[in-house]
């Protein structure tokens, strides 16, 4: 137990930080797709020595839906504001 909980701190302050940035053209379905991909593969490589952690694996797959939402989000409020 303590080990995985070192461990989970460990990947804590791998993800605590910058992760990385994407970009896209939110006009283009495929530009969107990749940047959601793009930050999947960012996440993945940070969490990638603790992929035999549950704790980890769930906190990873969490992100990385949190992080696809926030890219559609942007992407309609831009498409939104190039309609104005």
């Amino acid at each position: 137990m303590q080990r995985e909980l070192k461990m989970a701190q460990e990947a804590l302050a791998e993800l605590g930080g910058e992760l990385g940035s994407v970009s896209m053209d939110p006009f283009d379905p495929a530009s969107i797709d990749q940047a959601i991909s793009a930050m999947e593969r960012i996440i993945d490589a940070k969490v990638a020595t603790y992929e035999n952690n549950e704790f980890i694996n769930s906190l990873a797959q969490d992100m990385k839906e949190n992080y696809r939402s926030m890219i559609l989000e942007s992407a309609a409020e831009a498409r939104l504001k190039g309609d104005e």
